[in-house]
C-alpha cells in the first residue's frame, strides 16, 4: 500500500509539471494568435474601407450629367437635354473583379476575427 501511494504521489507531482508546462506554452501561443489577428483584422479593416467606394457610382458622374442636363436647357436646347433626367447611376455596375477582391477582404476579416474569437475561448478556457 505503501508503493502505490507513492506512485500516485509522483504520478501527480509529474502530471502537473507537464500541465503546467503545456498551459504556459499554449497561454502563450494564444497570445501570439490574438495579437497577429488584431493587427491583421486592423490592416484588412483598412483596405476594406479604402476600397468600398469602387462599389457604387461615383456622384460626380451624376452631378455632371444633371449640370449638363441644366445647362443645355437653360441654353434652350431642350432636344440635347432629353426629355428624362440624366441619371449615370443606373446604367453603372461595378466590374467582378472588384466584386472578387472585396469578397475576398471580407472573408479574410471574417476568418481573423474567429482566429481571434477562438483564441479568447482557448484563454478563458
Amino acid at each position: 500500500k505503501d508503493d502505490r501511494s507513492r506512485f500516485w504521489g509522483l504520478y501527480k507531482r509529474v502530471a502537473e509539471e507537464y500541465d503546467d508546462e503545456f498551459l504556459e506554452r499554449y497561454n502563450g501561443d494564444m497570445d501570439i494568435v490574438l495579437i497577429f489577428s488584431g493587427l491583421f483584422s486592423a490592416v484588412s479593416t483598412t483596405f476594406i474601407v479604402a476600397m468600398e467606394s469602387t462599389l457604387s457610382p461615383d456622384p460626380d458622374d451624376t452631378t455632371h450629367a444633371l449640370l449638363t442636363q441644366l445647362v443645355q436647357i437653360g441654353l434652350g436646347n431642350f432636344t440635347a437635354a432629353g426629355s428624362t433626367p440624366a441619371s449615370p447611376a443606373s446604367s453603372w455596375s461595378p466590374s467582378k473583379l472588384n466584386i472578387r477582391i472585396q469578397s475576398i477582404a471580407y472573408a479574410s476579416l471574417s476568418f481573423s476575427l474567429l482566429a481571434a474569437f477562438g483564441a479568447v475561448l482557448g484563454k478563458q478556457w
